[in-house]
């Protein structure tokens, strides 16, 4: 924690608040702030099963909520559908503002366990089931977990145009993909987002990301914190943030703001405390030198 004990630092408290990360019109007509809420977290260990507080996960929906969030992701596959489950339970009836983003494709047999099905009765399952349990009659974005190896993604996606045709689904996103993955499910549904991996120190996906600036299209970082010996305290991060009197996840999470402009990071806790220092990174405005030094300081790390 930076000197004088407060998570925010140097940075003003009546800016905690997602909307001071800035606005992304997601599909080009779904305004959300660039800092949202990532639900993965709020089911029990290996993202199985209940978590242990239910009602401290409930809270810290609420609250991220009250903080300005209002674009929260999901997926049915976490829990499985715990989480989607709780958000119900918590936000429903939602804000007219606030966007749900979820995913299928992915099957659960156990903690940490994750199997890609693309089968086209499969995920009509998985939109049919998610609508119930978020309690709606449309999903604003609905992406596809995984492209499956043995399910030609037009035929996946085929079956998605469809629902999206029948209103059960607003826009469509992909999740770890690369460009050409994206260019060929362009070519049966429009896409409007791309969920990867990536953070200041794992850029992998760093022509991904091009694609979507390219394109206009969200980028939405899943892992969004820096974490190893990059991270680790007397680290290159940890130095740069105790320079700048704020947290690793908040240099990690203002990065990725000031990064590019289609990133929309979702960083996810069941602390509230942590939620709090999450949406402060909001804040974090450092000069264009000060990032490069820090970059710099990420790529030697390495």
């Amino acid at each position: 924690m930076p000197p004088g004990g407060s998570i925010l630092g140097r940075m003003v408290t009546t800016h905690l608040n997602a909307s001071v990360s800035g606005t992304f019109a997601l599909g080009g007509d779904l305004h959300i702030h660039r800092l949202g809420y990532g639900a993965m977290r709020i089911t029990g260990d290996g993202i199985w099963g209940e978590p242990k507080d239910p009602e401290k996960a409930k809270q810290v929906l609420r609250s991220a909520v009250e903080l300005g969030v209002n674009f929260i992701d999901t997926a049915d596959s976490y829990g499985p559908e715990v989480s989607e489950r709780l958000i119900a339970e918590a936000l429903h009836p939602y804000p007219g503002d606030l966007v749900i983003a979820t995913k299928g494709g992915f099957t659960r047999s156990g903690p940490n366990r994750w199997a890609p099905v693309g089968r086209p009765e499969y995920l009509r399952q998985c939109v049919e089931m998610s609508l119930r349990r978020l309690k709606i009659e449309r999903l604003d974005l609905w992406q596809f977990h995984r492209i499956d190896p043995k399910v030609p993604v037009e035929e996946s996606l085929g079956a998605i145009k469809e629902l999206q045709k029948q209103g059960k689904i607003r826009h469509v996103g992909l999740s770890e993909v690369v460009p050409d993955d994206v260019e060929r499910a362009r070519k049966t549904v429009r896409i409007v987002s791309v969920q990867n991996k990536y953070n200041i120190g794992d850029r992998n996906y760093e022509s991904t990301l091009q694609y979507c600036e390219k394109h206009k299209l969200g980028f939405i970082p899943w892992f969004p914190v820096a974490a190893g010996a990059l991270a680790r305290p007397g680290g290159p991060l940890d130095a740069a943030a105790k320079r700048h009197q704020v947290t690793v996840a908040q240099l990690s999470l203002a990065w990725l703001l000031h990064n590019s402009p289609v990133t929309l990071p979702i960083p996810g806790t069941t602390s509230l405390e942590h939620l709090e220092e999450n949406i402060g990174a909001s804040a974090v405005k450092l000069s264009a030198d000060e990032w490069k030094a820090i970059e710099s300081e990420a790529a030697k790390a390495k």
